[in-house]
């Protein structure tokens, strides 16, 4: 029974990994490949079956254990919902533009640590997925070449990535430990900050190492109607991060989970 379960798991996390070439969504096999794993080990009694467990608490045993890990999943999935409506407000009265109209350098060099720079601390507040999705539709608005824009998508990855990986909300998987008690908001920031810091450093000085010249800036800036100023623009985005930021602190004076937050 042992052997199947690693077979399927093996093969459920091939599919997820071939997504491209099978055509086949990864949510739509994970979720398969979980429900299956645990039809399995329910029906298998695997890990409960023993002359000391009967099977009526065998079965209640594993429903338990069912619950408990699909009540961690959820939570998290509750989280990232409650985050993304977040910042879809945010988006949807143009508070990302505040970014763009306070960058105004065309120096590639200056311009590649700018953006790099805010990456990686947005990224810390709104987690890396949504921060390189959201910088990259506003690397738009800062250049037209297709040669720029790649690259500088290059770097907002590295920099959403590295940003990450130092917040308790900055990336699935520190949500995850976050989310089960098995790091704190504070020691994730103190021990990881500086390496992250790192990880986005040596790649940003070997990116701009031949950068030279300025960036072509698009002519006709075509920006959203909101019917928001600047300055009520600004309070969006201030309200979003400040939200987003304060998840952590909510959940260390109230110790709810943080979807509560």
């Amino acid at each position: 029974m042992y052997a199947l379960i690693a077979i399927l798991f093996v093969v459920g996390y091939a599919a997820i990994a071939l997504e491209h070439p099978l055509k086949v969504n990864k949510a739509a096999s994970a979720l398969l490949t979980g429900m299956v794993l645990w039809t399995v080990i329910t029906v298998g009694r695997v890990g409960v079956e023993s002359p000391l467990m009967p099977g009526e608490a065998a079965e209640q045993a594993l429903s338990h254990a069912f619950t408990d890990h699909l009540s961690g999943i959820a939570s998290i999935l509750f989280f990232l919902l409650g985050a993304m409506v977040v910042v879809e407000l945010m988006d949807a009265h143009a508070a990302f533009q505040v970014i763009t109209d306070r960058i105004t350098t065309t120096d590639k060099r200056t311009l590649l640590w700018v953006v790099g720079l805010v990456t990686f601390f947005l990224s810390a507040a709104l987690d890396n997925l949504t921060t390189a999705i959201v910088m990259c539709a506003l690397l738009r608005k800062l250049m037209t070449e297709r040669d720029d824009l790649w690259l500088y998508a290059g770097a907002v990855i590295i920099a959403a990535n590295a940003g990450g990986a130092w917040s308790p909300i900055g990336d699935v998987t520190t949500i995850m430990l976050w989310n089960n008690g098995q790091v704190t908001a504070a020691n994730i920031v103190l021990k990881l900050l500086a390496p992250s810091l790192i990880c986005l450093v040596l790649p940003l000085v070997w990116l701009g190492w031949s950068l030279k010249g300025n960036v072509q800036r698009p002519t006709n800036k075509d920006e959203e109607e909101t019917g928001l100023g600047p300055g009520e623009r600004t309070s969006v985005f201030v309200l979003g991060v400040i939200t987003l930021l304060g998840v952590p602190l909510f959940k260390e004076v109230t110790h709810l989970p943080p979807f509560v937050g």
